[in-house]
């Protein structure tokens, strides 16, 4: 049996479950703050739904960053924990912390300086500039504790301690639950704030998520430990850590570009259509949760053994994600086709959007699982170190056939006709990925190349 690690040695069937579950259930719980955020401010009107709906881009290019920074941690983690090299574990670790803090800076200096500049691009509404440039401006001026707590629960998660780093999350969104409608509709002596109020409350319950993170860590996880005394900036480990990590902002950064590239299409059609592809992406989000987290799990797991020199465990664990996640992906297929209007009707859809979401759902919904190839072959690929075959895969998929073609749609057939875009751009993506996470265990030698396969 090897050592004392579970990745090394438990059936990978049983692994991935036991570390993507919580996995599963802490991203849930994190897509609950723009969930709930946009639940509850529909209330205030659908004017303020476009809002938050036009602010959404900046909150995805902050968690792009923080996300980025951290898998790229993560995989260099898990590789010097599967390696036993606990010296290259620690400086990676405070690596991690400070770029955390760097990320921080850049953020808190564009909500001090761009916040309007970027409202202005899409909207001339007086009333969605100043409530999109509230939001925004506290999101970003309070951002520290999503890049901290983002960094220490990938802590827990390269020691296989996934239910620590959910219960991290839970903590915020809970707070953010709590507080959401005291903080929007004043109650319990709280003042009316609305969008504000959303804003605030959100920031707060990823500050509580931050602590608690760095918290567990310092108390249950003694192989993970930032080393202060002594510490050098290695351009080695910088360079490792980007390897997977700048890819991956990418990636995640090119969902913002993509739902600003989309809203800039749709505003001069409708502002239904703007508060209609909020609405969306976050159910998407919400339901693709499941498979970004057995993703999540898959980049230890294959950095681990490919660290330990395993490489049946890592053929082992693409072929046991992919069929997973896919599975996800139906299921979720079955619940847009099913119940498109309940879903909506969680945002308080009025008769417009209904007439123009229902339709749309169903027919995004078919290309799910060829969504849940891409993203798992992409997670994979990150944890033998290469974060390219992700970041390609989302482009693909996200902006470089999907923007182009609603933009083409909306021009000769009209909105209704926009959605069939996502029918090419997934197909395509998937192939993608399938061919080139082959080639890159071909390549490691993980994999027998067809002529080895012949002798």
């Amino acid at each position: 049996m090897e050592g004392k690690n579970k990745m090394g040695y438990m059936p990978m069937p049983k692994l991935m479950i036991h570390m993507s579950l919580p996995l599963m259930f802490s991203l849930l719980i994190q897509s609950l703050y723009n969930i709930v955020d946009s639940i509850f401010v529909a209330k205030l009107g659908q004017d303020a739904l476009a809002a938050i709906s036009l602010a959404y881009p900046v909150q995805i290019l902050i968690i792009a960053v923080a996300v980025g920074t951290s898998v790229g941690i993560n995989s260099l983690l898990a590789k010097s924990i599967g390696a036993k090299d606990f010296r290259l574990t620690g400086n990676t670790a405070t690596t991690g912390v400070l770029l955390s803090l760097l990320g921080t800076a850049v953020f808190m200096l564009l909500g001090l300086f761009c916040t309007d500049s970027f409202v202005n691009m899409f909207t001339s509404d007086p009333t969605l500039k100043d409530a999109c440039a509230e939001y925004l401006h506290i999101c970003l001026l309070f951002c520290l504790g999503t890049f901290i707590g983002t960094m220490f629960q990938r802590f827990l998660q390269s020691v296989g301690n996934t239910f620590g780093s959910m219960l991290t999350l839970l903590a915020g969104a809970v707070t953010n639950l709590v507080l959401d409608p005291l903080l929007i509709f004043g109650l319990m002596g709280f003042p009316a704030l609305g969008v504000r109020g959303a804003a605030i409350a959100t920031v707060i319950g990823q500050w509580v998520a931050a602590v608690y993170a760095v918290l567990l860590n310092h108390f249950r996880n003694p192989v993970v430990r930032p080393t202060w005394k002594g510490y050098k900036l290695e351009r080695r480990i910088l360079a490792d850590i980007y390897r997977v990590g700048l890819p991956t902002i990418i990636t995640q950064a090119l969902g913002s570009l993509m739902v600003s590239a989309i809203n800039a299409i749709l505003m001069p059609i409708s502002t239904t259509a703007v508060a209609f592809f909020g609405v969306y992406y976050k159910l998407q989000n919400f339901l693709f949760m499941p498979m970004n987290g057995l993703g999540q799990a898959t980049i230890p797991i294959v950095g681990y053994n490919y660290g330990a020199r395993q490489p049946e465990r890592v053929q082992s664990a693409f072929r046991t994600a992919i069929p997973m996640a896919a599975g996800i992906a139906l299921l979720a297929t079955v619940l847009f086709c099913a119940i498109p209007g309940p879903l909506l009707g969680l945002f308080d859809a009025n008769a417009e959007m209904l007439a123009l979401g229902i339709p749309a759902l169903r027919i995004i919904s078919f290309t799910f699982v060829f969504a849940a190839v891409t993203m798992i072959a992409g997670y994979a690929a990150s944890g033998l170190g290469n974060g390219f075959i992700n970041m390609a895969g989302t482009g693909l998929r996200q902006v470089v056939l999907l923007v182009p073609l609603v933009w083409i749609l909306a021009k000769l057939a009209g909105i209704s006709f926009v959605w069939y875009a996502f029918w090419v751009a997934e197909p395509v993506a998937a192939i993608y990925a399938v061919c080139s996470s082959i080639h890159l265990l071909r390549k490691k030698g993980i994999l027998a190349s067809k002529q080895n396969q012949q002798r």
